[in-house]
Parts: structure tokens; sequence; C-alpha cells
């Protein structure tokens, strides 16, 4: 990006700045940031660039994030093993403060719904927990109890399981999700 140039067109800025919660100076910065996470590499650094899990897990944020590869999965657009610009565009979008909560509860449900199967079910929520605790792992027994206790708090029509509806009524009600799920340019 030396020289003043830009590596985007001017419609290209404007189609992202469009499809983000950024000003066409962030989208230069999240493109810093990118470049920056690729240049490990060695080689030129593109718009048409891939980031590996690798690359993307230096990211400070996400280094220290239990749900890294959740979240590389989920905005990783055509390939699990590889990033774009633009998936990383839109993953950076999600996570900043003008994002609004509805569309990061959207992305956390898809985080936590590890089976893919648009329902946040026991297995998940085990997985959930498991994460969020790290070392500490719960006993099984204080497992079980713990997920029944977020059912019967959160599943309203007594599926045992969370739709997305459930999911985020419980997360809008959390002052803490706005600020626990974003990532600063």
């Amino acid at each position: 990006m030396g020289g003043g140039s830009s590596i985007f067109t001017q419609q290209e800025l404007s189609d992202y700045q469009e499809l983000t919660y950024f000003t066409k100076k962030e989208i230069h910065h999240v493109f810093r940031r990118f470049e920056s996470l690729a240049a490990n590499n060695g080689k030129e650094v593109t718009k048409q660039t891939k980031l590996s899990h690798d690359d993307l897990f230096s990211l400070p944020e996400l280094s220290v994030n239990p749900f890294q590869d959740r979240i590389v999965k989920v905005f990783s657009s055509s390939d699990d093993t590889k990033m774009s610009f633009e998936d990383f565009l839109d993953m950076m979008s999600v996570f900043s403060d003008n994002a609004p909560l509805s569309i990061k509860t959207e992305y956390a449900f898809r985080i936590y719904d590890f089976d893919e199967d648009d329902m946040i079910g026991r297995g998940d929520l085990h997985k959930v927990i498991d994460r969020l605790t790290g070392d500490q792992k719960l006993g099984e027994s204080d497992m079980e109890q713990l997920i029944d206790s977020i059912m019967d708090e959160a599943d309203l029509d007594n599926d045992d399981a969370l739709s997305f509806a459930e999911f985020e009524h419980v997360a809008t009600k959390n002052p803490e999700f706005m600020t626990s799920f974003r990532i600063r340019l």
C-alpha cells in the first residue's frame, strides 16, 4: 500500500463500506491488519491472499479466544482451512464496536452451534462450557446441573434445545455480551 496509492478501487471501498460497519479509513486499517498477519509468509499480500488458521490465530484477540477455531470456521466462506480478505473484513466488522447487537447475536449463535443443526442443544452447551472453563473442567454432575439450569432459564418451548430466538432473548439481556464479542481495530 506504499506510495499513497490504494489497494482498493473507489467502487470496492464504497461496496465494502456499504456491506460492513466500517468507514473507508477503517477498511484500510483492517487490510493492514490482514497484511500483517499474512506477512509472515514472506509473500506479497493482495486482496486475493488467503490466511491459514495459524496466521489467523496469531491475531492477539483470537489467540486467547477459546472459540478461535469456531470463529474462523463460521467466517470462512468457501474454505474451512483458509480465510480471504473479504471473510476477514466480515469477521472484523461483526466484532467491531459499531456492529448491532442483532448481528453479534446471530454470529455468536452460529459459533456456539457446534453440530450446525440450527439449535444449541445439550451437547453444544457442554462444549461451550468446557471451553469457557478451560483447565477448571466441571465434573459431570456439575456440568449436567449447569446445563439443566441454562435450559430451565432459556428453553422457553421445553424442547431441550435453544433456538436462535431463545438464544437471542437471553443474549440481549446480558449487558456484558456486547463488550465480550468484539475485536478492536
